[in-house]
């Protein structure tokens, strides 16, 4: 089933339902976020296609006006944004096949001469053992935090980047959607689209500025897709400068095309009881290998960043926006 938020006619905040064509948009009845849902499933105990399909009503609304007119939002989010947490795991994706035989020739000459980086000790023991066996954990991935609800843009608005950042560029992404049951345990609610985006001119710097690059705002949608995930999906990521395509590059996600199976990294994330508190929204970002700054673009203010995975539903567009920070040096109150 194919789910979005939106703000109906009368711009009060409902969830709908993408109809077969993918034309319509049919609303729940009894509900007015999916938030409001997935509790609903949980305590009846049901799937979410199960509760969705219940309440579904007879109003229907043009899909294609809904997304031109920003009248849909974010997936899912929770109503106190604090208790969103927005996180990611890295060095997930083993790319094209070639880039994964030079990547290995690579470890290789790299572990002979003994200079392999910790970036590539890591992909190295995700290829070994990202999927668990035998009931045990498997390789435990690199973890970074971005935020929390607030810095979740919703399709086709903007993706702001703050005045000290050295650069903004997309990173195309799996997202999965979870919230947390009354009895601590996580439930995946399915899978997004998402764009990561991250200060690639930072993290370059050196490894440690990871953390700070990934503070930055990210964008989630437009549909949640429920139900098992393929395990091989094929998109393209682009941007658009000036109505133009100035760069434009297939990716391919899913678990025929990672070294980290999703359970294991769902195992990584959800093992800390931190991560498993009632009622909060987790939204996980799984990873890419395919980036425009891999390939010397600037992106600059305007550029439109669009991610298309067909087996995700529509696609999530954003332009980039800079803006201020609103903090300066010596800005902290002394009492």
């Amino acid at each position: 089933m194919r789910l979005i938020q939106l703000l109906d006619d009368a711009s009060a905040m409902r969830v709908g339902e993408v109809c077969a064509d993918g034309r319509q948009v049919r609303l729940l009845e009894q509900v007015s976020s999916m938030y409001e849902l997935v509790n609903a499933a949980i305590a009846a105990g049901l799937g979410l296609d199960a509760v969705a399909a219940e309440w579904g009503g007879n109003v229907r609304l043009d899909y294609a006006g809904l997304l031109e007119q920003g009248r849909v939002l974010t997936p899912l989010h929770h109503p106190d944004p604090a208790h969103c947490l927005v996180t990611g795991t890295g060095l997930t994706h083993l790319g094209s096949a070639a880039a994964r035989d030079a990547m290995h020739r690579n470890l290789q000459q790299q572990a002979e001469a003994g200079t392999l980086t910790d970036s590539m000790k890591m992909f190295q023991w995700g290829v070994e053992g990202g999927i668990p066996r035998d009931g045990h954990p498997g390789a435990q991935p690199e973890w970074f935090y971005k935020g929390d609800g607030d810095i979740v843009a919703a399709p086709g608005a903007p993706l702001d980047s703050p005045e000290f950042a050295l650069d903004g560029g997309e990173e195309p992404e799996l997202v999965g959607l979870y919230v947390i049951a009354p009895d601590g345990t996580p439930h995946r609610l399915g899978f997004a689209i998402g764009n990561e985006f991250s200060d690639h001119v930072t993290e370059r710097r050196n490894y440690l500025y990871l953390a700070h690059s990934k503070l930055r705002a990210c964008a989630v949608g437009p549909e949640l897709r429920t139900g098992e995930l393929p395990r091989d999906l094929r998109g393209t990521s682009r941007i658009r400068r000036d109505g133009r395509v100035l760069w434009e590059k297939p990716f391919l996600t899913g678990e025929a095309n990672m070294c980290h199976s999703l359970a294991n990294l769902e195992y990584h994330h959800f093992k800390y009881a931190a991560h498993r508190r009632p009622g909060d929204v987790h939204l996980h970002f799984f990873g890419t290998a395919t980036l425009s700054f891999a390939d010397q673009v600037g992106t600059r203010d305007g550029d439109v960043f669009e991610i298309e995975l067909p087996g995700l539903g529509a696609p999530l567009r954003n332009p980039l926006r800079t803006v201020a920070s609103g903090f300066a040096l010596g800005g902290v109150a002394v009492r």
